[in-house]
């Protein structure tokens, strides 16, 4: 019994020492894996009539600072569809679709991403295309 209760004391000092409470170890809570922004809603932009009957497209690209609530903090160009109609649809499009914000150690944060827009003609072309040709024809 002596033995005992010389032990326990110096085992206790030992692990004191080595930085040990002499408690069993807690796990560490398992890290939450980070994510990244996935968008939620996406309607497409507005395409001219006009423009898209002419055979006009091209891709707009945008730099989109997505916020902690998943809407479009910030939305600048970075390359041009080669139309400044086009261009301003994207913008205009994408200021209002929503996100899943990106998220680090379990907190929501800003992130930035590219987003390629695309206008191409329809094909075949709609049967409206023809009103807009005569439209344009006769001056209107």
């Amino acid at each position: 019994m002596t033995l005992r209760l010389l032990t326990l004391p110096l085992v206790a000092t030992l692990l004191t020492a080595c930085g040990g409470s002499g408690q069993p170890a807690t796990p560490a809570a398992p890290a939450t894996p980070p994510t990244e922004v996935a968008a939620v809603k996406t309607p497409p932009p507005q395409y001219p009539i006009e423009l898209a009957c002419s055979g006009v497209g091209g891709t707009t690209t945008l730099k989109v600072v997505v916020g902690v609530e998943g809407k479009p903090t910030d939305v600048s160009q970075l390359t041009s569809s080669g139309n400044p109609q086009l261009d301003e649809q994207a913008r205009t499009a994408v200021q209002g679709w929503q996100f899943n914000a990106a998220s680090r150690n379990g907190q929501k944060i800003p992130a930035t991403i590219q987003v390629p827009v695309s206008f191409n003609p329809p094909q075949p072309r709609p049967d409206e295309c023809f009103a807009v040709e005569e439209r344009l024809r006769r001056g209107g």
